[in-house]
């Protein structure tokens, strides 16, 4: 397994539907990572002002986020390993099909419970979310994959390491179909439908490291460590993973 890097941490990200001005989600959301991860409570709040202060009426405090369309940064208060849970709307001009969603973000410890969790705590905030996907990475990974989105006023950008070109998040067909891959991927029962996955003679390959979940949906695992794009073999698995599905990222027609 590569090194962990102290200043490195996992990051989950979901795309769901609109909240609409519902807290019952967000509670919903927030209840199921603290199930899927003994000893999680997100009873703190976070911000660059105040730094962590505790929340003594968190329904409460959920409500009116809800009616402002955001999560403010929920977290579990112990400052050498945080946990921190965050949210906004995106408005439909600024989504996939023109449909408005809500984007779920969070971010643990790069460790080695973070990195056993993973996978759970992403189906947990999936699935109470009701998302279409989601996806984990570390947050060096993030930076270097963000050069694969083609911007508004760029032609032919230059993506690293061979990767493909994927079309901004807002010029993608559907909210369904992935925007980008990550190390775990969580894909709903109606994104894999899009997808045509699993397919056993395309995906043998991505099936040892797959499962489907309560709700019709699966986890798919593209390595067995964190992505590492330094590791040729991970690299590898990508870019192949990118070939067989070329929907993600508005590359084709779903």
């Amino acid at each position: 397994m590569p090194a962990i890097l102290p200043e490195s941490s996992l990051l989950l990200l979901v795309h769901a539907p609109d909240l609409d001005g519902d807290s019952r989600r967000m509670r919903a959301v927030i209840h199921a990572l603290e199930h899927a991860l003994p000893g999680l409570h997100l009873d703190w709040t976070r911000s660059e002002a105040e730094g962590i202060q505790p929340l003594s009426q968190r329904d409460a405090w959920l409500d009116e986020a809800a009616e402002d369309g955001e999560l403010p940064a929920l977290c579990n208060g112990d400052e050498d390993h945080l946990v921190t849970l965050s949210g906004w709307e995106r408005a439909g001009h600024l989504s996939p099909g023109n449909e408005p969603l809500f984007e779920l973000h969070l971010e643990l410890p790069l460790d080695t419970r973070g990195i056993a969790m993973a996978g759970r705590l992403l189906e947990a905030m999936a699935e109470s979310s009701r998302a279409w996907w989601g996806r984990v990475l570390t947050s060096r990974t993030v930076v270097e994959l963000s050069r694969q989105v083609r911007r508004h006023w760029q032609d032919a950008p230059e993506p690293p390491r061979g990767l493909p070109v994927l079309e901004p998040l807002e010029m993608t067909p559907t909210p369904v179909v992935p925007h980008h891959l990550g190390w775990v991927n969580y894909w709903s029962a109606a994104t894999v439908q899009r997808l045509g996955f699993p397919d056993p003679s395309r995906d043998a390959e991505l099936l040892t490291r797959s499962r489907q979940t309560a709700f019709g949906g699966w986890l798919v695992r593209l390595t067995d460590a964190p992505l590492d794009l330094d590791d040729p073999a991970h690299l590898d698995v990508l870019r192949r993973t990118y070939a067989r599905f070329p929907a993600i990222g508005g590359r084709a027609a779903p």
